[in-house]
């Protein structure tokens, strides 16, 4: 069984202003800012014997001494559940992922999620995630179909997760709105954080959250709703839908941010039927691009709308 490992690090000049968090997941190979907090939060980190806050400023000479557990092994079960995998190799595996999948297991949803079909289709995940989220180094919500990339190496995980810290991932979403765009193209820009009175939603009215910029343009546009392309410069929870929502123009089925109370907005009684039908935000991630961790190169995958969506677009076509 891995043990755990010891590492003393003594700040120099260059260190001298930086975060406890920023500076540790610069100095030690493998741990990426936010492993540093969870140790910081265990007690794992030590300055001058006395756990340090990781927003406590560094002085040339401070001497960190930190405690870096073996990878928890995981303790979700492997499930036969059919995958549509568009690449796999001994680092990584890239996966669309249907609607109604939650990513990982957490309260309520012990079973079927994405984490136990690729623990039942391969057996070297990533620890570095915790026991419940070997590999997952980003997540997509639930209800929304498409793209993600899964760490199957410790190097996969922290090159990858550097990568989605950095904002150099190309993400591409396709999205169903209601209402019509004033323009054709536009950037929506401004915090998000937890909701001041729901906590079960995300909120650019926030009392304090993170940056948050998409950028969308118009691709179709519908009796009552809009096809849009969007591209995330940031990725925060909730993101896309909380920016479309307070812009006015929330999701298709979109049962938290207002999408199922403008079924009306839809004249037509056979599409206002279909669109209630989806059960699910009208949201697809169509595309991800990243440098592969460990090999150096650029890898970019491309997913087809989901056909529950397409039919929405394919019935407007016929009216």
């Amino acid at each position: 069984m891995e043990e755990e490992k010891r590492e003393t690090v003594t700040v120099g000049e260059d260190g001298g202003g930086q975060r406890v968090d920023a500076f540790l997941a610069g100095a030690l190979p493998g741990l990426t800012r936010s492993a540093v907090q969870r140790l910081i939060e265990e007690g794992m980190v030590r300055m001058a014997g006395v756990v340090p806050k990781a927003s406590l400023k560094l002085r040339p000479g401070d001497l960190l001494e930190v405690v870096i557990p073996p990878p928890e092994p995981t303790t979700a079960l492997p499930e036969d559940i059919p995958l549509e995998i568009l690449y796999e190799d001994g680092d990584l595996v890239v996966v669309n992922k249907p609607a109604g999948m939650v990513v990982h297991p957490g309260a309520g949803n012990s079973e079927g999620t994405l984490v136990n079909a690729l623990l039942g289709h391969c057996h070297d995940l990533s620890g570095i995630g915790g026991e419940l989220r070997p590999g997952i180094v980003h997540r997509i919500d639930k209800d929304t179909s498409g793209i993600l990339v899964v760490a199957k190496s410790d190097a996969a995980h922290q090159g990858l997760a550097k990568q989605f810290s950095e904002h150099t991932v190309k993400r591409i979403y396709l999205a169903m709105v209601f209402g019509s765009m004033k323009s054709d193209s536009g950037r929506i820009e401004g915090i998000i954080g937890r909701h001041p009175v729901d906590r079960k939603k995300m909120s650019g009215k926030a009392r304090s959250g993170k940056h948050a910029v998409t950028h969308w343009r118009v691709m179709g546009r519908y009796p009552g709703f809009c096809l849009l392309r969007l591209r995330l410069e940031t990725g925060r929870t909730h993101q896309i839908r909380v920016h479309l929502s307070e812009s006015g123009h929330p999701l298709l089925g979109d049962p938290v941010y207002g999408g199922s109370g403008r079924l009306a907005d839809l004249k037509d009684v056979g599409l206002r039927a279909m669109v209630k039908g989806l059960g699910r935000q009208a949201l697809h991630a169509k595309t991800l691009g990243f440098i592969h961790p460990v090999s150096g190169q650029y890898m970019e995958f491309d997913s087809e709308l989901p056909p529950d969506m397409q039919s929405v677009l394919d019935y407007c076509e016929r009216i």
